[in-house]
């Protein structure tokens, strides 16, 4: 679970800022605002299920995404032979001589298996600055920290001793336990996969994986025929069609190059199929016409297929998604019902 994230240095961002998951200390107007939406982990700590940023256009809420973003793909893939000699692909704030010379600022704390975790590190192009791992049961204690070059580990740390000397200047200490599968480091990196992060303005490209889990059946292909029909969208069914692929059902105009292509790498030709009633003049269905996905129905209701997939997928395995413009071609009232309880 998502406590804060916190970023500094990096991209619009100057100064630190964060986003927190931690409910205010009231009580909403509308009951069930507080039911739906709030759920405690301790005594002393309620979170949010859900939250949404709003600002003016260059206000920097697709760049604390993108900062998430980078933090997650970092703490992944720091330690991998193949970027031992690339530099490390971090934007700093650009319009301060000061901030141009000092390092880039990320921390996210976290609960996880029991414990609340705090994480984070400083780098710039070159080499991480520092770097620090806490966890707390009833106080916050250290796991390690590192100053450069130099590690401190406690001894609950222990599936550290050995590797410092084995970490690059350009790696996260982190990552490197977790590739000699450290416990500890396992999980949370593990935590770190569990995050999906999405653009409402690049959505097709996410439109495969809705089409893959109701080709394939199962609670997850069913939720999302469900959830579809039941947005109001005049959609009665929904399903996919495959048919092995040939050269008979390609298109006699496409180019020899991209033929050959499609033949070479895809097995099946893919057509989503949405089915609408047909009513006669005294509005009492008579039938069902059916349609092509990309063919027939608007910008909206293909960007809603093709987020449906990753939307349900992670309200069913108890997931992070964070979606960066998810009103972009979206009425309202799709939003709403997005965002509503399931």
């Amino acid at each position: 679970m998502l406590i804060q994230f916190s970023v500094g240095n990096y991209r619009s961002f100057k100064d630190i800022v964060t986003l927190s998951m931690v409910a205010a200390n009231i009580t909403a107007k509308y009951k069930e605002l507080d039911t739906n939406n709030v759920f405690s982990i301790s005594n002393n700590i309620n979170l949010l299920k859900s939250a949404a940023i709003y600002g003016a256009n260059a206000s920097g809420k697709s760049n604390l995404i993108r900062a998430f973003g980078f933090m997650r793909q970092f703490v992944l893939n720091s330690s991998k032979e193949s970027l031992s000699t690339d530099p490390i692909q971090v934007e700093r704030f650009r319009l301060n001589t000061v901030t141009e010379n000092e390092p880039s600022f990320f921390e996210v704390i976290f609960y996880l298996n029991g414990k609340r975790y705090r994480y984070g590190f400083e780098i710039d192009n070159q080499r991480i600055y520092s770097e620090w791992l806490y966890h707390a049961g009833v106080r916050e204690t250290k796991l390690f920290t590192r100053n450069q070059g130099d590690f401190s580990l406690s001894k609950v740390f222990k599936e550290g001793k050995g590797l410092t000397e084995r970490t690059r200047n350009n790696a996260l200490f982190l990552s490197v336990v977790d590739q000699w599968n450290g416990p500890i480091s396992q999980s949370i990196l593990g935590w770190f996969k569990k995050i999906g992060l999405i653009s409402g303005l690049e959505d097709v490209g996410y439109r495969m994986f809705t089409v893959e889990q109701i080709a394939k059946g199962g609670k997850l292909g069913d939720n999302i025929v469900t959830f579809i029909k039941e947005l109001d969208l005049a959609i009665s069914d929904l399903r996919v069609d495959q048919v092995k692929m040939s050269e008979e059902i390609l298109p006699q105009t496409m180019p020899p190059e991209l033929k050959n292509l499609l033949l070479k790498n895809t097995d099946y030709q893919t057509t989503v199929i949405t089915s609408h009633r047909k009513y006669d003049s005294d509005l009492k269905p008579v039938a069902v016409e059916e349609f092509g996905l990309d063919d027939n129905e608007s910008e909206g209701t293909r960007k809603l297929f093709s987020f449906a997939g990753p939307l349900l997928y992670t309200l069913q395995n108890g997931r992070i998604l964070i979606v960066d413009e998810l009103d972009a071609r979206f009425h309202p009232l799709i939003t709403s019902s997005i965002i509503s309880p399931l």
